[in-house]
């Protein structure tokens, strides 16, 4: 396939285009620098609302994963603002160009995150449970809508809905791992909240599965099926490093460190299957937390 990706260059961007890349498939990055005579990119400027019609023009899927991250600012209304327009000016942009073409991609991937269901404590979550509250479930819902004209124009539209992704190159897990190295990490206030967690290879895999079934389409909970609470979590990525994970962060300091963000991202608890995934027939490589640990650090466990 001839395959266009926004946000390349983040985490899980960069890690689809070298697969797809690897697999025979042809990679366009849709890029905000222009590379002149760069045959394997295009560039857009969502700020500025420049894309080109013809620029995604030929393409048999289009893989959207752009946005800021969500830790690179604090959440201050302005911050918020620029997080919210990153995410939804950019999906409005480009789904707005690809309902113009005369040849659409017969499949967008359009990312979104479980933060759209809030926190909701120990109840299981899945495709079909309601949006929940807090600036992150707005956020969730303004980004999927965004996508509207695309799914007007008759293009086949999913959103994975990422839980936390696992790779120690990046991300929530690479952020952990300093602390957790010097036996300083544990549980994040009283670590009763459920995280929920996909390993970089299987989040991979199973975007490709989301290109390949003609019959999957709107939200798709990118998520192992095993969601653990933070403690677990905590205790087993120590165990795994070899070190003690038993010093907690109260609240407090997350709050003066983090503010809202503290709340919504890291002490909110969602428990969240992937109910679509499974029932389509998608095999997880590492369907255990422990598993994927040991695949994401297997360079840096020690013996």
């Amino acid at each position: 396939m001839k395959i266009l990706i926004s946000g390349s260059s983040g985490l899980i961007g960069s890690a689809l285009a070298s697969h797809l890349s690897r697999r025979g498939d042809t990679v366009v990055r849709l890029v905000r620098r222009e590379l002149h005579g760069s045959v394997d990119t295009c560039f857009w400027d969502p700020s500025g609302n420049i894309l080109k019609v013809s620029d995604v023009e030929g393409f048999d899927s289009v893989v959207h994963l752009a946005g800021e991250n969500l830790a690179s600012r604090r959440w201050s209304k302005f911050g918020m603002a620029v997080i919210r327009e990153s995410r939804v000016g950019s999906t409005r942009l480009l789904c707005t160009r690809l309902a113009e073409l005369e040849h659409p991609p017969k499949v967008l991937i359009s990312a979104s995150a479980i933060g759209i269901y809030g926190s909701r404590g120990d109840e299981v979550l899945t495709e079909e449970s309601p949006i929940g509250e807090g600036f992150l479930a707005e956020l969730g819902q303004a980004w999927e809508d965004a996508a509207r004209p695309a799914i007007e124009a008759g293009i086949r539209v999913v959103f994975p809905r990422f839980g936390i992704v696992l790779s120690a190159r990046g991300g929530a897990l690479k952020k952990m791992l300093p602390p957790f190295r010097f036996g300083m990490g544990g549980p994040l206030g009283n670590g009763r909240q459920f995280w929920s967690w996909i390993a970089i290879d299987d989040a991979i895999s199973a975007l490709c599965h989301l290109l390949s079934r003609d019959v999957l389409r709107g939200p798709v909970n990118l998520v192992a099926p095993q969601p653990v609470s933070n403690s677990e979590f905590t205790r087993t990525l120590g165990n795994v490093l070899s070190r003690p994970a038993v010093i907690p962060v109260p609240p407090f300091i997350l709050r003066l460190a983090l503010g809202r963000m503290a709340d919504e991202a890291l002490l909110s608890s969602s428990r969240v299957v992937p109910s679509v995934l499974k029932k389509s027939g998608f095999s997880f490589l590492y369907p255990e937390l422990r598993s994927a640990f040991q695949s994401c650090l297997k360079n840096q466990i020690d013996p």
